[in-house]
């Protein structure tokens, strides 16, 4: 029973059927093919933008680097929370990536509002020539802690970036997981909330390596095809990771995977639910559960096999009835068997 990430399932039906299509014969090299064409054409229309620049990476981090260091100077700050994925988890690539760019906490947790982007604009030191000066606004659908922003709150912080001139990037590595939470189409949770650009995940929720990078603006498209190459992203054989990305598409099996996801997630909150002594660090809204279980309860699931994060330790020694924090992330491919199997372990 593997709970411990969305990447550890196996990749969708219809994106293995799509890349044995695309593995017929040849095709013209980076990027140059018509199935890449037919990607980015998709893309567009899922978004309902028909003149956003789309190009295609293997990882998330790819994604997030490229579409900042399109959108950000290298003196420029990039404002993000302390939990941000690109903060804590990028190994510093989007400062290398945009020539030193600052990262600035904004907010407390894995969330910000438009008033803490306010009070971090505001908190800047002097705006001459010695400073960093403000630059891209980072937001995380769904965020690193498993919560969602509302479309309102998507809205009234890029009100506070646009009125500021800062542009706003979202990483949605779980993009299609909060579409189907908030019943929105990807438009009004992108485009239309005032987002810029947006890294559209995709290998988490049943592909196997192909992430979108979405620039609404198509001013910024040569610049983000010319750092997709100098930054060593530019793939030889392009068309299999568009045929990844039209399977993943085509027919809306994007959202019904991510439905799924979803689904599995709130089975286990309800059997979580029940546990004695279970506690939940915030209500889970998405795919992504982070709860406290005393640790007799994680030996017996450790000694069952079941493999989640545990954050909090030690494992072996200490009070048996210490809450101890895990995250659990459910994909689209976990059954109710496996997941009432983990729930029958957690009880005993």
């Amino acid at each position: 029973m593997r709970l411990g990430s969305d990447n550890t399932g196996p990749a969708l039906p219809q994106v293995m059927d799509a890349l044995t299509r695309a593995n017929d014969g040849h095709a013209a090299p980076y990027g140059t093919d018509a199935l890449t064409d037919a990607a980015r054409d998709k893309v567009r229309e899922v978004f309902a933008a028909p003149d956003a620049a789309v190009e295609f990476v293997a990882t998330g981090t790819a994604a997030n680097v490229l579409a900042l260091a399109t959108l950000t100077q290298p003196w420029q700050t990039i404002f993000c929370t302390p939990r941000a994925h690109i903060l804590v988890d990028e190994c510093h690539a989007p400062e290398f990536y945009t020539g030193g760019a600052r990262l600035t906490l904004t907010g407390h947790e894995d969330k910000m509002t438009a008033d803490d982007l306010t009070a971090a604009i505001a908190a800047l030191p002097r705006r001459d020539v010695h400073a960093s000066e403000p630059g891209t606004v980072a937001l995380t659908q769904v965020t690193e802690m498993g919560q969602l922003y509302t479309l309102d709150e998507l809205r009234s912080i890029t009100d506070v970036a646009h009125a500021h001139g800062l542009p706003v990037h979202l990483d949605g590595a779980r993009f299609a997981n909060a579409c189907a939470a908030l019943g929105c189409t990807p438009a009004q949770m992108s485009h239309e909330a005032g987002i810029d650009a947006v890294s559209f995940g995709a290998s988490k929720n049943g592909c196997l390596n192909v992430e979108a990078v979405v620039m609404f603006d198509p001013g910024h498209a040569w610049e983000l095809e010319r750092r997709r190459k100098r930054g060593g992203h530019l793939v030889s054989k392009g068309r299999f990771l568009a045929a990844q990305m039209l399977g993943y598409l085509e027919d809306d099996v994007w959202l019904t995977s991510a439905r799924r996801a979803n689904a599995n997630a709130a089975r286990l909150v309800a059997g979580l639910r029940a546990l004695p002594g279970c506690t939940f660090l915030a209500e889970p809204q998405a795919n992504m559960i982070f709860a406290r279980l005393p640790r007799a309860t994680h030996q017996r699931l450790h000694a069952g096999g079941a493999i989640y994060g545990l954050y909090e330790g030690p494992l072996e020694d200490g009070d048996p009835d210490e809450p101890l924090l895990m995250r659990c992330v459910c994909d689209w491919s976990l059954t109710n068997d496996q997941i009432d199997d983990f729930l029958a372990l957690a009880n005993g």
